[in-house]
């Protein structure tokens, strides 16, 4: 066991891609994730878990078929399995993603933006 902090911004600054993410950690079967995003992602859904958004930079905006959510800086939200979305971020915008091992970040989706998984920084 290392007994040394996670520090966030170091992490972000070794890395520039968008729509990228990379684990930062993993606790049991779940991995911690950082990402920067900027523009539209596709409309996707993860039909067997949860997700969780953490915005540490930026805002960003979540839609939904049936409305949008909107995360500033120190904001989080849960999007329960199974429910399409489609992240937005009219800027850079940096995140914490929180999701079981495995995760694409495109769910059945597919595409350009769809990542590459388990890669650490």
């Amino acid at each position: 066991m290392k007994l040394t902090p996670i520090n966030f911004k170091d992490k972000f600054s070794k890395f520039s891609e968008h729509w990228s993410p990379r684990v930062i950690a993993e606790m049991n079967d779940y991995q911690f994730k950082l990402v920067k995003v900027e523009g539209e992602f596709v409309w996707h859904d993860h039909p067997d878990t949860d997700e969780v958004f953490i915005v540490i930079e930026g805002t960003l905006n979540i839609e939904f078929r049936h409305g949008v959510v909107s995360l500033n800086s120190g904001e989080m939200f849960v999007i329960p399995k199974g429910v399409e979305h489609k992240p937005v971020a009219a800027r850079e915008c940096k995140i914490m993603l929180v999701e079981p091992k495995g995760v694409v970040n495109t769910g059945d989706s597919g595409g350009e933006l769809t990542a590459e998984n388990d890669v650490w920084v």
